[in-house]
């Protein structure tokens, strides 16, 4: 198996790679523990002083847990492997949360209060809620590593993979000008003849509607391998992509083990 990075946005945490040398099987298992397996804080617990907006406790409960928040995994563990009989009284798997506000105006992300600076909210504009005047909201929220198998307010982003295709022009390509203007990432005119720019398959959305438009019909075929496999991952936020992709693999491994140990 191997994996080349193909793009990577440090702004917007996206990223790219192709995993090469593997299989539908492993390609699926890797994106489920992306998003099922990798564990990231998430407020699961509210306990309300106040409330006298118009949102019911469970209401304003729910978007604080769809609140993503920044996370690390360095200082904390899942429950699981808490040695105290209450997770949620281990300071080891969890953080205290607070939140004040008086109308009139909105309750934003930002003014959620951690007890520690390195797990807050990911999005300060974040809406919570509107506040009249002479309403108000006062609580305190436990947040607790969870996982996207448990509750998606877990789930560190978003995972998928395409099959990476082949394009091939196997009869001379009639309307040549009007499919390279379809596709001109992907598709170019040298000498009067139509050419695949293969590297740029990787990236290109549009190279299936060319194929399509290219006259005569089956004179360019489009085929797909299922060995090699383009991956997109977005983060939500809460862990950087690359420790999404570590931290999926290392679960995985602790699986595997899990797995094996049984068996003896």
């Amino acid at each position: 198996m191997d994996i080349s990075l193909i793009n990577y946005d440090k702004k917007t945490e996206q990223c790219s790679f192709l995993l090469k040398g593997s299989n539908p099987v492993e390609a699926n298992t890797l994106r489920r523990a992306i998003i099922d397996a990798v564990p990231t804080m998430a407020i699961d617990i509210v306990e309300f002083r106040k409330n006298s907006s118009a949102l019911y406790d469970e209401m304003v409960a729910h978007r604080l847990g769809l609140c993503p928040l920044t996370t690390d995994l360095k200082s904390y563990i899942p429950p699981e492997k808490s040695k105290v009989d209450d997770p949620y009284e281990d300071p080891r798997c969890t953080v205290k949360l607070t939140l004040s506000a008086k109308g009139p105006g909105y309750v934003y992300a930002s003014d959620i209060k951690s007890k520690d600076s390195k797990v807050k909210p990911v999005f300060d504009k974040m809406p919570i809620a509107k506040l009249l005047k002479g309403q108000d909201i006062e609580l305190e929220a436990t947040a607790i590593l969870g996982y996207g198998k448990q509750h998606a307010k877990w789930s560190p982003g978003i995972a998928y993979y395409t099959y990476r295709p082949s394009v091939e022009i196997v009869k001379t390509v009639e309307n040549a000008e009007e499919v390279a203007k379809i596709c001109p990432d992907v598709f170019e005119i040298k000498n009067g003849k139509l050419f695949v720019n293969k590297d740029n398959l990787l990236t290109s959305q549009s190279y299936s509607q060319a194929v399509d438009r290219a006259k005569p019909e089956g004179s360019i075929t489009l085929s797909e391998s299922d060995t090699e496999f383009i991956f997109q991952v977005e983060s939500w936020g809460q862990l950087s992509c690359k420790e999404m992709l570590l931290k999926a693999v290392d679960n995985f491994d602790e699986q595997l083990d899990a797995f094996v140990g049984a068996l003896k």
